[in-house]
């Protein structure tokens, strides 16, 4: 079976230290992180940057602060995001990827965000992946829906975005969107684009039932605080080490090895820089 990749998705733009004060916020944090999620089993850092006091940014200056300070603890990829945080503009959450990061998050649509709406315009979306190829970096195409996956398999059909490699983030159980079930991830993956590969990133409660589920479906599995902050029912996570190390030893348990960054590397058709 495929080496399986894990991604840890260590900050996001939501979640406080208040609520999970093992929230990694300032870059040295956010690499240290980054090195034991490496030493547990992940190839992969989600990564949003955050100010002294926590608020999100965009900045490309922390950006560029963060992505070295990782660099120099493990050869783990770093992948930015480019959702950034509700009410960002899109020049704001696009301009990390003028550092050439290997990887960046591509949402292919809009979408109730609990209260919120995440804004993807089909203009934004396509400057995107633009500035993504101008930069050479690799997208990974987050999916909060089913249109979403239409989309991006209409945009594969007129070219708009090479068939393959395409990996996909099959984001599960944010309040709006589709559920965080196996039914849900089921439908989903009947319509993946030919060829592509796939990560799914379970919220809340879900990120532990899918994550187990990908595993012998032959997908790849995200997990971190950006997504759930608890290792068990009422039990905060000491770290996301300790979440990205539950989903290896599930791994061990189907005899399915764990990716190397440079595996994940050639499973996703990254050049390394």
């Amino acid at each position: 079976m495929t080496p399986l990749i894990i991604t840890a998705a260590l900050t996001g733009a939501e979640t406080t230290r208040e609520a999970q004060p093992a929230l990694p916020i300032t870059p040295d944090e956010i690499a240290e992180a980054a090195a034991e999620c490496h030493a547990s089993g992940a190839s992969i850092v989600h990564v949003h940057a955050r100010r002294p006091d926590g608020s999100s940014t965009q900045d490309p200056a922390l950006y560029a602060e963060i992505i070295a300070k990782v660099r120099a603890r493990c050869d783990i990829i770093v992948q930015l995001s480019t959702g950034g945080a509700v009410g960002m503009t899109a020049a704001e959450r696009i301009a990390p990827v003028t550092l050439r990061p290997e990887m960046a998050t591509l949402s292919m649509g809009s979408v109730n965000f609990g209260d919120d709406v995440f804004l993807n315009t089909p203009g934004d979306m396509r400057h995107f992946l633009a500035v993504m190829r101008e930069h050479g970096v690799t997208p990974e195409f987050e999916i909060f829906d089913s249109g979403m996956l239409t989309t991006l398999n209409r945009w594969i059909k007129r070219g708009i975005t090479p068939p393959s490699p395409c990996h996909v983030d099959l984001v599960l159980g944010v309040p709006g969107a589709m559920a965080g079930t196996a039914a849900a991830l089921h439908f989903l993956l009947a319509d993946l684009p030919p060829g592509a590969t796939w990560t799914v990133a379970g919220i809340g409660a879900a990120q532990l039932t899918l994550g187990a589920l990908a595993i012998p479906l032959g997908g790849h599995v995200r997990v971190g605080f950006e997504d759930n902050i608890f290792y068990a029912r009422g039990e905060l996570a000491t770290s996301n080490a300790q979440l990205v190390a539950r989903i290896a030893r599930l791994a061990a348990e189907h005899q399915r090895p764990l990716a190397t960054p440079d595996q994940a590397r050639a499973i996703l058709g990254i050049t390394p820089a």
